[in-house]
């Protein structure tokens, strides 16, 4: 727990820091084509020179830190979380699932955070919240969030990352082809 908590701080000062300049001026389809492109092909290099197969267990606060620094990166438009924060896991030489299982663990804080500003921009306008529908699409998430996770921790396992790799370098590439 206390890994996670150290791995979202970078995240937590950076989105802060520079929402500004990530919500406005970092918004250029070619910026989100390349950093697609790039840090896929950066997930691609990692998966196949995997230098180890540590746990989760096996994470040192070193380890975090790298991984933490990454997900701040993944403000950067086009930049998956998820996916630079198993890239880093695996640079330092975790197992593709203990990658992901991580990476996931960070979403918790961030993603809480993230909707916890939401809900407090939500209440301070004058529009009325269907708390009921709020609730049952918060549920529904949750549900299908946990699915997806163990399906893909079974996906990767098997096939690895190399078509997360080739979708971000063809979904790349289609955007410089549209606003190039």
């Amino acid at each position: 727990a206390w890994m996670v908590l150290l791995g979202t701080i970078p995240v937590g000062l950076c989105g802060l820091l520079f929402h500004e300049v990530i919500s406005t001026a970092m918004r250029s389809p070619l910026l989100l084509a390349a950093s697609m492109i790039g840090f896929g092909l950066l997930l691609g290099w990692a998966d196949w020179h995997r230098r180890g197969e540590r746990s989760v267990a096996a994470i040192t606060w070193r380890d975090v830190v790298w991984i933490s620094l990454a997900q701040a990166v993944a403000l950067i438009p086009g930049t998956s979380r998820s996916g630079i924060t198993m890239t880093a896991g695996l640079m330092v030489g975790l197992s593709r699932e203990a990658a992901a299982r991580f990476s996931f663990l960070l979403a918790v804080p961030v993603i809480v955070l993230a909707n916890i500003l939401q809900l407090r921009e939500a209440l301070q306008t004058p529009v009325a919240i269907d708390w009921i529908a709020l609730s049952v699409g918060t549920l529904a998430a949750v549900i299908s969030t946990w699915l997806c996770i163990h399906l893909f921790l079974r996906f990767i396992q098997r096939v690895g990352m190399l078509p997360f790799v080739i979708y971000r370098v063809l979904l790349g590439a289609a955007l410089i082809w549209a606003f190039a």
